[in-house]
């Protein structure tokens, strides 16, 4: 017990840690910018005009392929390291306001947020060392080894619910404004706070949306056995793209994306960290 509790008391003073809540609130701005790009990237795929994933990925090679993009780059995976240490400790430690429940879902997401921060992380310091391929046609090759595998088929089909499950979260949490309870409501004023609560309702909404979609596609994937269709997010928008109205939806879900990223900016000021 007493390892345990020198083990937490550890983690919090971490977790407490100056630096690492700058490193954390700068993040934030380059999580912001990733977002920013990705919005850019969807409108192309709408028009027709993207030769680059729409998606992250091909976020962070769009900005390592501009002047200075490398150092940018370097700065974001620092930022971000730094984001998902933040929230390493707060799955372990953190989230005491909460209780029972409530705590436990919290804790869960914010294992989500260190893996998510992590590889996006690590993409960009792929970019950084032009090691990253394109991610969509990695996808579709392990989808079809995966899904040449006994049992593989399952798998695919499991990881596209669970890809769909996050999208509707992240959609609910959008729609009740969750999101609002981890800002400094008290230090914004009223304009700054109904700002804050549309960029971030339009972009959870449309983060959710893709995410959806994507899990979806990899669900019907598994099911008709083709992998051309487990091409992650690029391939859902490409692939909604091609349906009525398919261009007016993604630029809607651009502009949800690009609130996202504004949105983030205002988290590295006014984020609980």
């Amino acid at each position: 017990m007493s390892l345990t509790r020198n083990a937490e008391a550890t983690a919090a003073r971490t977790a407490d840690s100056r630096w690492l809540e700058l490193l954390a609130r700068a993040g934030f701005i380059g999580y912001g910018v990733v977002h920013l790009l990705f919005a850019w990237l969807i409108l192309q795929v709408a028009f027709d005009s993207s030769g680059e994933e729409a998606n992250q990925n091909g976020a962070l090679r769009t900005l390592g392929a501009q002047p200075m993009g490398k150092f940018l780059l370097i700065a974001i995976a620092v930022g971000l390291i730094a984001m998902a240490i933040w929230q390493a400790l707060e799955a372990a430690v953190g989230h005491h306001a909460k209780q029972g429940k409530e705590r436990l879902f919290e804790r869960i997401a914010s294992v989500v947020r260190t893996v998510v921060f992590l590889w996006l992380a690590w993409t960009a310091i792929k970019v950084v060392q032009d090691a990253s391929g394109n991610s969509a046609d990695q996808q579709q090759a392990f989808s079809e080894k995966l899904m040449s595998s006994g049992g593989g088929r399952f798998l695919v089909g499991l990881a596209g619910l669970v890809l769909a499950a996050v999208g509707v979260g992240m959609v609910i949490y959008g729609l009740k404004k969750k999101f609002e309870r981890n800002l400094k409501i008290g230090e914004m004023s009223p304009k700054t706070r109904t700002l804050a609560r549309r960029l971030g309702m339009a972009g959870y909404i449309a983060r959710g949306a893709v995410f959806a979609v994507a899990g979806l596609l990899i669900v019907v994937a598994a099911v008709n056995y083709d992998p051309e269709k487990a091409r992650g997010l690029d391939g859902a928008l490409r692939t909604l793209r091609d349906q009525p109205y398919g261009q007016v939806l993604l630029a809607l879900m651009a502009l949800g994306i690009a609130a996202f990223g504004v949105y983030c900016f205002l988290q590295s000021r006014y984020r609980k960290v």
